[in-house]
């Protein structure tokens, strides 16, 4: 009678598991149809914050695709580094002669205001800010020509205070960067789309975070974050705090992933579950019921030998169906560029995968041909 009624629990579980995931891919769905603003009323100048450490693989990339920005309003980017024999240094002079039309700063800083190295390297850049609006975006953040165009555009919208983007993931450096790619992309973005339907999120992303030089001061610039472990996330609470809107416009940004082991990988998702643990516990833990088929598979054994083993059977088809739902080849050519490699599973598009891969769609690397959108 005890696996009975434990077979019935993960049954629960697994119905609610598959409602979550539908619901995540209709509403991830109806984003990827939506587009944001990409042409501002007006232009001001920006000032885009770089933080880098080491020279990951992609990064000349990403670094590229900010400058490349199809704006018509004056634009500097702040590259910041703290350790001056960095190997980022070389490929941000690399970039600077590629690009040596524009206006590119380099700070290398030492000074260490916090526990925190990134927002430390914030600290050292902020006097080198010359125009009205800042925007501060990771390095693992790759982007297309009208990325600016839309975070300003969302950004004059009456109310808004800053701005913040979604973000997809994109493996280049093996199974283990894809697989990473899939975590973000099946779990991450629609669990975030979800609890944004639901009012129940109140996220700040390193992918992005625009807000206007007078707004930063108003929370006391970076410094009083320099001890944060959720920068991003304490830094939309200090903007909220001050009565700030944040906006999320309806497309995202490519998140570069370059994980090239297990260990790697696991410390990554580890370091990313302890976030998410502190700054929302309650999320946290209602995670569990967003992994269907585990509790429909824990519910077919456990109803093993009783009249509980047929429903729970049911309902693990059906958690298989919500979480590869659709299923195709992907389209030809695609494969062939690391750059902009789909996520795939035995030689399959993952459904949500495809759809937050609709949203935005990175630059090609040099050398892949022509973009794929944008």
């Amino acid at each position: 009678m005890i696996l009975f009624w434990s077979s019935l629990a993960a049954s629960v579980l697994a119905v609610v598991g598959c409602g979550y995931l539908i619901t995540a891919a209709i509403l991830v769905g109806r984003i990827a149809c939506g587009r944001a603003p990409a042409c501002p009323a007006a232009t001001p100048a920006v000032t885009v914050l770089k933080p880098l450490h080491g020279d990951e693989p992609g990064l000349f990339d990403n670094l590229t695709s900010f400058c490349v920005q199809d704006y018509s309003g004056r634009m500097q980017i702040v590259c910041g580094v703290q350790d001056a024999d960095d190997a980022v240094i070389a490929v941000v002079e690399r970039l600077r002669e590629v690009e040596a039309d524009r206006d590119l700063d380099l700070v290398v800083e030492a000074k260490m205001h916090g526990l925190n190295r990134k927002v430390s390297n914030l600290v050292n850049m902020a006097p080198r800010i010359r125009h009205d609006v800042v925007v501060v975006a990771d390095s693992d953040m790759r982007v297309n020509r009208d990325y600016l165009s839309r975070v300003v555009a969302a950004l004059a919208e009456p109310g808004i205070g800053a701005v913040t983007c979604l973000y997809y993931g994109v493996g280049v450096t093996g199974i283990w960067a894809r697989l990473g790619a899939l975590i973000i992309n099946a779990q991450f973005l629609p669990s975030v789309v979800v609890g944004l339907a639901l009012g129940l999120a109140r996220p700040c992303f390193g992918s992005t975070l625009a807000l206007r030089r007078a707004t930063l001061a108003e929370i006391g610039g970076f410094r009083p974050f320099a001890d944060c472990l959720a920068d991003d996330y304490a830094m939309g609470e200090a903007l909220r705090a001050h009565g700030c809107k944040i906006s999320i416009p309806s497309f995202a940004v490519a998140h570069i992933c370059t994980q090239t082991s297990l260990r790697e990988l696991w410390r990554q998702q580890l370091r990313w579950g302890r976030t998410i643990r502190s700054i929302d516990p309650p999320g946290y833990a209602g995670s569990i019921v967003s992994h269907a088929l585990p509790w429909a598979l824990i519910a077919a054994l456990l109803g093993a030998g009783s009249t509980a083993l047929l429903p729970a059977a049911g309902i693990a088809v059906v958690a298989i169906a919500c979480r590869m739902a659709r299923l195709r080849p992907p389209p030809a050519g695609v494969l062939a560029c690391p750059g902009v490699r789909s996520i795939v599973v035995r030689h399959f598009r993952f459904q949500l995968s495809e759809l937050a891969g609709k949203l935005e769609r990175p630059p090609l690397p040099d050398g892949c041909g022509r973009g794929l959108g944008g």
